[in-house]
């Protein structure tokens, strides 16, 4: 998701919550001295019996062969796994996050929801959060954990802005993901009901909205801003808590005006019992554009620390 226009600032917060927020916010978390993961500095040692490989496969989705590329990782495996999830419309993949998580011997899905970048079929938010579910599914299906050497019971979701939500939603659909990664999440339950001011859906059709859905299929920006509207009672991700509390979590912001909503699910999480949530404020754009590695290591890290927790 681009952030450049009020949809993305005024648009999440309304300007007193912002600003309020901004009155009570902590102060940014400092730089980490843990050691960098080696899987952000060192290729992995070759293994020829079974090297690392890019996989690009079709899973159907309600109808629809939506384009899915699995980074294999190295070694015999089972390995553990990662569902990573793009945000809106999908500019920003993340792909050198999921080249990392493979060094560290993760095996890493990525895909385009239906409708977007070429897959089949038309995009809705909707449509991307059956999406979701439809891909773990698919990473647990006998057949796929036999010919991909997964191990499904450490099966992780993450994704960043858009993708945190369907990240999310897949993890309190399945409660058999071993973990959630949420990286500048958008909880478009929040945001629906700004879209129902009139003035405010003209003010981001002007500042760049619309142009967002050209390389997704079969919608228009009012409709998807219809679609906020109408599902805002139920899209709320904090609404997952009672189903996510039993699972780690690790939550990143950015100064992007997202943070206040996953605060706001950070807090739940704590509240309701879980001791294993981890949030960090970084203070950078919304595609982390000068703190990669530091994305890159704070994740990895995490994944690597979790996946031992739940492996053999």
């Amino acid at each position: 998701m681009r952030i450049a226009h009020p949809l993305m600032v005024a648009g999440f917060l309304s300007l007193a919550g912002a600003a309020a927020w901004a009155a009570d916010a902590p102060a940014p978390m400092p730089a980490r001295a843990a050691q960098t993961p080696s899987a952000i500095l060192v290729d992995p040692h070759p293994d020829k019996a079974h090297p690392p490989a890019m996989v690009d496969t079709r899973i159907e989705s309600h109808g629809a062969a939506i384009n899915a590329v699995l980074y294999t990782a190295g070694g015999a495996g089972p390995h553990p796994a990662v569902v990573l999830f793009h945000g809106f419309p999908g500019n920003e993949q993340n792909l050198d996050l999921a080249q990392a998580i493979r060094r560290a011997g993760f095996t890493v899905l990525t895909l385009h929801y239906r409708g977007s970048w070429g897959s089949p079929g038309q995009f809705s938010f909707t449509h991307s959060l059956e999406d979701a579910d439809t891909v773990v599914a698919w990473m647990r299906d006998p057949a796929n954990v036999a010919k991909f050497h997964l191990d499904p019971r450490r099966i992780f979701v993450a994704g960043h802005s858009m993708g945190g939500m369907m990240a999310a939603s897949a993890a309190a659909h399945d409660p058999k993901i071993a973990g959630l990664v949420m990286i500048s999440a958008w909880d478009i339950g929040a945001a629906g009901p700004h879209f129902a001011d009139p003035d405010f859906r003209k003010k981001q059709l002007e500042s760049g909205f619309a142009e967002e859905v050209i390389p997704l299929g079969g919608v228009t920006a009012d409709a998807l801003m219809d679609e906020a509207v109408a599902n805002a009672a139920k899209w709320d991700f904090v609404d997952y808590t009672p189903v996510l509390k039993s699972r780690p979590a690790l939550i990143l912001t950015a100064d992007d005006g997202l943070t206040p909503d996953n605060d706001r699910l950070t807090a739940a999480l704590k509240s309701a019992g879980d001791s294993d949530v981890t949030a960090m404020h970084m203070a950078t754009d919304h595609s982390y554009s000068d703190r990669r590695i530091a994305l890159e290591s704070e994740v990895v890290r995490w994944l690597e620390r979790h996946q031992a927790m739940t492996g053999h």
